[in-house]
């Protein structure tokens, strides 16, 4: 079966640009950013050769897997432009939703609140299932000399195998039942995010996808850890606020907003942020 773009995304003019390996879809995309493409370019592979995740961190992409990049340009602020990640976290969401509406396992593995069976939004950039990774997304940016941005935005599945020797709890929609391959679950992420960007990109902005995402949110209301360079801060997750930024009430009732770091739920927080 060969990668298409859902009627929504073919319909609004987005772009498809397949492969069966490459090096990193977001490579390829900056590349294309480079050298002055308008965007609404999607890159997708069955597998990736030197993908990459947050803070340089390999993210591996054996064949069957989704491996996906949609390039976006525009004149977009740098800080508005990266909370596009939301956008794509909840496409993504709702895109698993549709192709594995079956998947169930029987307890959360991270200790992440929220009811079995569900598909979960992990700050600031991961799809869990019942507290396992299943998905991440990263973002890379290039500024033109003319001041627009090009955002690549990358999105990784595991579609047909999981990693096994991580420091978390990992899963693949294989692993929960699912038959969906990686072309059919494309289809759908590129229809649903043509829907989220539309919100995103007609006024409303991270507003009414701050919303949206928060009510897909892990780990709402409950006790999180969060390493930020080298340090643990300890609290309560409370919300995102308006800038996207993960914010958690400590334990002298002040609120801390945090704009990047590595987020641990529940029981199992101390012992994952080293404490």
């Amino acid at each position: 079966m060969a990668f298409s773009l859902g009627r929504e995304a073919a319909a609004r003019s987005y772009r498809l640009e397949a492969h069966d390996t490459v090096g990193s879809t977001n490579a390829l995309a900056l590349e294309h950013a480079r050298a002055g493409d308008p965007g609404l370019l999607w890159i997708v592979a069955r597998k990736q050769e030197s993908g990459r995740g947050r803070r340089g961190r390999v993210w591996e992409t054996p064949h069957g897997n989704l491996a996906a990049t949609l390039l976006v340009a525009g004149r977009y602020e740098l800080k508005r432009a990266a909370t596009l990640g939301f956008v794509a976290g909840l496409a993504l969401a709702e895109a698993l939703a549709s192709v594995a509406p079956g998947a169930a396992v029987s307890m959360a593995a991270d200790g992440a609140s929220g009811p079995a069976g569900r598909f979960e939004l992990k700050w600031p950039n991961d799809v869990l299932f019942d507290g396992a990774k299943l998905a991440g997304i990263l973002l890379e940016s290039h500024l033109s000399g003319d001041g627009r941005v090009a955002l690549a935005i990358g999105i990784g599945v595991n579609v047909v195998a999981h990693p096994e020797d991580v420091p978390y709890p990992a899963t693949s929609l294989a692993a929960l039942g699912a038959s969906c391959d990686a072309e059919t679950l494309f289809a759908a992420l590129s229809d649903a995010w043509a829907g989220y960007f539309e919100i995103w990109n007609g006024g409303e902005g991270l507003s009414a996808i701050r919303k949206l995402w928060l009510a897909r949110a892990a780990g709402l209301g409950g006790e999180v850890a969060v390493t930020v360079d080298g340090a643990v801060k300890r609290g309560i997750f409370e919300t995102i606020d308006e800038d996207g930024r993960f914010v958690i009430r400590a334990r002298d009732g002040t609120a801390v907003a945090i704009a990047a770091g590595d987020v641990h739920f529940g029981a199992v927080a101390s012992a994952r942020a080293g404490i």
